[in-house]
């Protein structure tokens, strides 16, 4: 069902009455979305729920996308900030993440990790394993960049930082990325090389 129409022109349509049309802005950001969340709440039925609420939420203020950027930058303001909102609903802490209790989840989900690979044998799934060991905000850095195709100008907006600093920022993500693949990994990655 897809039209090949830009965001823009979808944006512009539904504006003008074309209601129906919404559903293909929906179908093109719910994943991007959908991950995002997740990041962010850990659950993924809240993941869902929070995700719902932001389409309904980017529906209503579609009058104020003014296309100054790419319409996910936008849109990633509405989940960065109903995230936060749900998980500030919940009592639950948003910003920092202990090492400790960090250290601890990697431990315990270690062995699940390892037990799912045997079904998701692809580097995609290895991959979006590793990102949940890291940090939210390396996390983050490298949701925004891959998934999210945003460039370090528009990460910057996001992130309220410089260009370069995001530039430095994804340097060390990546190379904790890295460290993660290799460590946790290493085996299937070679599996896959076909090593």
């Amino acid at each position: 069902m897809h039209t090949g129409l830009t965001d823009t022109e979808i944006i512009s349509r539904v504006l003008k009455g074309d209601q129906q049309i919404y559903s293909q802005i929906v179908e093109r950001y719910q994943s991007y979305v959908f991950t995002l969340v997740l990041r962010m709440v850990e659950s993924r039925e809240d993941a869902e729920e929070v995700s719902q609420d932001i389409f309904v939420k980017a529906y209503r203020s579609l009058a104020d996308f003014r296309g100054e950027s790419k319409f996910s930058t936008w849109l990633y303001t509405i989940v960065r900030t109903s995230s936060i909102t749900f998980l500030r609903k919940k009592k639950l802490d948003t910003v920092s993440m202990d090492n400790e209790k960090t250290l601890i989840q990697v431990e315990n989900q270690e062995s699940s990790f390892k037990a799912n690979l045997i079904e998701q044998k692809s580097r995609h799934a290895m991959v979006n394993e590793a990102i949940k060991m890291l940090s939210p905000d390396d996390a983050q850095v490298i949701t925004l960049f891959y998934k999210g195709e945003q460039s370090l100008e528009e990460m910057g907006k996001i992130l309220g930082l410089e260009p370069n600093t995001v530039k430095v920022k994804l340097h060390r993500a990546r190379q904790r990325l890295k460290d993660k693949m290799e460590k946790y990994f290493s085996h299937e990655v070679r599996e896959l090389q076909g090593d």
